[in-house]
């Protein structure tokens, strides 16, 4: 009896706010909510950033929205339990479906493709470590790090679906990254375990620490589902996309790519059929002027996209000021959003305690009694909620 009580019970912060403070800066096309169990991510599957440029080996999939909501949402479970036997991250499991979603709402795959290839060394990712599945479902193969450029250095990029956290170089506590365990990752000075990112394989996770549940195809479950509305294609060898941008309508996209030294290009967009289902139609064509059409019927996409980064830029321009502060929180708003819309706003320290709650925030609001420390500011706007982290001195 003696060795158990020197086991520690490692387990992850369950607090789902402090999960939901890493979503913040992509509140716009992002949506979250959670229960006791788990922490639900909505997304339409769309990135803010130009997706597929640079792929060299391109397997002629393009990025269409998914409807990753209702119940077919990410789930992060809040309770992490740390598995007997991490499972590999390797070209046996988990190719088929996500290992992880970033926080900007794309799911993040397996580094190696259905086919066992490294895909970032085959050359089938774009500048962002993406591309498009079979489904024409846009998703990552290598750490998100790019996302360090919207959020603080301390904060995760993106949740395994084992319910722990990834960042990038810098501890969650703000130090250098200390070493990694074989399942590229290391309990924190928290005791809560969690991945780090790099440049080279395993790229995020070599093992998934805690415990996942498989499918028949060695699938993790549970996990939402993308729906293509056409059939997969195959590779279009030494095709290079130099382009995907919207098509202005924010109903599709226009990806140039060349092959042999010409220009080509699809010309996808959805056009409403009726309540439930658009048309699909893909027009591909060729340097000399000629295309071809392909029309097909799906569902409808579930979410509009995001045209620019203006858009995105929107919601995330809410600020808080002074800050830090030492009396009295004042809102600061984009034009877009009225303060009258803002229905609540609850303050909770980074433990999760709920300290303040208030319906009126057009003068501020008065955190003279909070202690010293980190806090989070939730405001209720509409259907979802908005974190704004801030500092009280």
């Amino acid at each position: 009896g003696g060795f158990t009580s020197s086991v520690v019970k490692m387990q992850s912060v369950t607090d789902p706010l402090s999960i939901d403070s890493a979503f913040s800066p992509w509140k716009n096309s992002v949506n979250t909510r959670w229960d006791k169990t788990y922490f639900y991510i909505e997304s339409n599957g769309i990135a803010e950033h130009e997706m597929m440029a640079g792929i060299t080996a391109w397997q002629q999939q393009v990025p269409l929205p998914q409807c990753y909501t209702g119940t077919n949402a990410w789930m992060i479970p809040l309770q992490p339990e740390i598995a007997a036997v991490p499972v590999p991250v390797n070209p046996q499991h988990f190719i088929r479906g996500a290992v992880a979603v970033a926080v900007n709402g794309i799911p993040i795959f397996n580094p190696y493709t259905n086919t066992g290839v490294d895909a970032f060394l085959d050359g089938q990712l774009d500048k962002y470590g993406g591309h498009s599945g079979r489904a024409d479902d846009y998703h990552y193969h290598t750490a998100p790090v790019h996302l360090y450029q919207k959020t603080q250095q301390k904060m995760p990029i993106a949740f395994a679906l084992d319910g722990f956290a990834v960042y990038g170089a810098i501890e969650p506590d703000g130090t250098a990254m200390k070493s990694l365990d074989a399942n590229h990752g290391h309990f924190g000075t928290d005791g809560v375990y969690h991945y780090h990112a790099s440049t080279a394989a395993p790229y995020m996770i070599g093992r998934m620490v805690g415990k996942v549940t498989e499918d028949s195809t060695l699938q993790i479950i549970p996990q939402p589902a993308a729906k293509g509305v056409r059939p997969a294609l195959t590779p279009l060898k030494d095709a290079t996309i130099t382009s995907c941008i919207p098509n202005g309508n924010g109903n599709g996209y226009i990806l140039r790519y060349t092959l042999n030294g010409q220009q080509y290009s699809v010309d996808y967009r959805w056009t409403p059929l009726n309540a439930t289902n658009s048309t699909y139609t893909y027009v591909f064509t060729s340097p000399n002027g000629s295309s071809t059409t392909q029309t097909y019927t799906g569902k409808s996409p579930c979410v509009k996209i995001t045209t620019s980064v203006g858009d995105a830029q929107k919601e995330s321009a809410i600020e808080i000021y002074p800050n830090p502060v030492r009396s009295r929180i004042m809102f600061m708003f984009p034009p877009e959003i009225a303060p009258s819309g803002i229905l609540e706003c609850t303050i909770y320290s980074m433990a999760g305690k709920r300290e303040l709650h208030t319906h009126r925030i057009q003068d501020g609001i008065d955190v003279a009694s909070l202690a010293k420390g980190s806090y989070l500011a939730v405001l209720a706007i509409g259907t979802h909620t908005h974190t704004i982290p801030f500092i009280k001195e």
